[in-house]
């Protein structure tokens, strides 16, 4: 009896003993706010974020962040799909397979009472083709890919795409190797939609792409910046990211708004229509939006700026590169959507051929 009445105390002490030493490592809850110790599981490409901006949230919040990222947008919804929307909180993904996701029920509607910065996106870049009454998403950065050229390597202002087609240019330009891109300034250039499906609208910017040929010294999707900076080409038509980083090497660089109005993507954030925690999610959303924090993302990522609040803490040195100037060619430009099989399969034949005669 004595040695079980030992072993008894015993038992007590050093279960008290484990109760203090536990009670002194866990961190007080904060009562007043509910999210604090949960985790939001966000799904995006690498890189998306600085980790400064993460780890604000989490000090703010209270809330890890399970970070996973995909390659392709396809990749995405096929996940999303696969777990009919339950497995992440937040998305960041493109326009065109978002309109996707959304016709599939795998979004739900904001709670818009619930970011209280929404009211800093900038007008420009909402109300577009996948979500037309911005009851989804939130756009976070603009891709705007533009022509970027040396002023010294060539004797006149490039002010349009036709320009692009100069004799002077002869073996002298490069341009990313994205179809619907390339051919869609084509179609511009002759006064039609990037995204018609005309097919005989197609078929004349086709014709007319392979005049572009001879001009062509090189077809480069990764990058084409460092031929620019090189001499290599004089004149460049490149994704923003190129853009950037080849004004901020060279400030001496000229970016174009062509006067035929550019063709633009947006990035933009949703939540699954059955996110284990949307609160989480909402609250990310009115975070990374506070003009200052959406400054940082901005100048990180290098696309161009979606919260026209932050535009103001955009640094000199990086506002040529991702702050718009010519609101103009925004508002007559397009978003480039989604298009048929038939036209989608014809730009895919032109651009074949054009590839063919750059060669």
């Amino acid at each position: 009896m004595k040695i079980i009445k030992k072993i008894g105390l015993m038992a007590v002490v050093l279960t008290l003993l484990l109760t203090g030493c536990s009670s002194k490592e866990q961190e007080p809850v904060d009562s007043s706010n509910p999210l604090q110790g949960t985790t939001l599981n966000l799904f995006t490409w690498d890189g998306m974020f600085p980790q400064e901006v993460l780890d604000g949230f989490k000090e703010e919040y209270g809330v890890e962040i399970n970070y996973s990222n995909f390659d392709y947008d396809e990749t995405m919804l096929a996940k999303l799909e696969e777990s009919q929307g339950k497995d992440y909180d937040l998305v960041i993904a493109d326009d065109y397979i978002i309109e996707l996701a959304i016709e599939q029920g795998l979004v739900q509607k904001l709670d818009k009472s619930k970011i209280s910065t929404i009211g800093n996106v900038n007008p420009l870049f909402e109300s577009q083709f996948y979500d037309p009454t911005n009851e989804y998403t939130v756009p976070y950065g603009a891709g705007i890919p533009m022509i970027v050229y040396n002023p010294d390597e060539i004797s006149f202002e490039i002010t349009s795409y036709n320009d692009l087609w100069n004799s002077e240019l002869v073996d002298n330009v490069g341009i990313i190797g994205n179809s619907r891109v390339i051919n869609g300034i084509t179609l511009k250039s002759l006064g039609y939609s990037f995204n018609t499906n005309n097919l005989d609208e197609i078929n004349e910017a086709g014709e007319k792409l392979i005049e572009l040929a001879p001009n062509i010294r090189l077809i480069n999707d990764n990058n084409l910046q460092d031929f620019l900076l090189s001499g290599e080409v004089a004149v460049a038509f490149m994704y923003t990211s190129q853009v950037t980083m080849a004004l901020l090497n060279n400030p001496e660089l000229k970016a174009v708004y062509p006067k035929e109005g550019v063709g633009f993507g947006i990035m933009a954030a949703f939540i699954p229509s059955q996110a284990p925690n949307s609160d989480a999610a909402h609250a990310f959303l009115e975070y990374i939006n506070e003009p200052e924090v959406a400054a940082k993302c901005y100048e990180w990522l290098g696309y161009f700026v979606t919260n026209k609040a932050a535009e103001e803490l955009i640094s000199d040195e990086m506002r040529p590169a991702i702050v718009v100037s010519d609101v103009s060619s925004i508002e007559a430009g397009e978003m480039i959507e989604n298009v048929s099989d038939e036209a989608l399969e014809l730009h895919n034949e032109i651009f074949a051929k054009f590839q063919q005669a750059t060669n």
